[in-house]
């Protein structure tokens, strides 16, 4: 595997985007402070801008760097989770401009998954996290579900995880509003 997350690193920090196996379905990726690599993501998709997309991170501890304030409520939602969830939270900061959405929010998951958290460790950065489905098509629930469309418009696929058949939900999505004002979205 050291192999495989070395070249996924290597493509990443060269502006690339990857297709790979997250703690929920496959995903679309790329580093999150990269302002060309994100705007790639939004042409492969072929979705709006103005729809946000929602990056993961290895360790709690990482998370302030991105966020002026994180609610203190947010910390216990992330404590308490059985599942993948991730927390919309205000003030986002040092991700690239398109990931932060109008009211200045933006979506961000503590992944456990071996693999994605792998690859953010090594990154020591976000890394973008949408579904790898053209927008307003059915996100595809394992590999074999990604359109060829999608395979041959990354950089690399991260050739793990490719065998897998089950369908894994979406991570819950609840935005944290100053205050502790929490709104379930999923």
């Amino acid at each position: 595997m050291k192999e495989i997350i070395d070249k996924t690193i290597e493509i990443l920090n060269r502006g690339g985007v990857i297709l790979y196996p997250t703690d929920t379905v496959w995903g679309l990726g790329c580093d999150a402070t990269n302002s060309e690599a994100v705007k790639r993501i939004y042409e492969i998709k072929k979705r709006a801008d103005s729809k946000s997309m929602l990056c993961l991170c290895d360790a709690i501890g990482r998370v302030d760097y991105y966020f002026d304030r994180v609610p203190d409520i947010a910390w216990d939602l992330w404590e308490v989770a059985d599942k993948p969830l991730t927390l919309i939270l205000p003030r986002a900061r040092n991700v690239a401009q398109e990931l932060i959405a109008a009211d200045g929010t933006m979506g961000m998951r503590i992944t456990k998954e071996t693999v994605s958290n792998t690859i953010c460790a090594r990154l020591k950065k976000p890394l973008v996290s949408t579904s790898a489905n053209i927008s307003g098509q059915p996100t595809a629930r394992c590999f074999a579900d990604i359109s060829d469309e999608i395979k041959n418009a990354v950089d690399y696929i991260v050739p793990l995880r490719q065998n897998e058949t089950e369908n894994p939900a979406p991570s819950g999505i609840i935005m944290v509003g100053d205050g502790g004002l929490i709104k379930v979205i999923r």
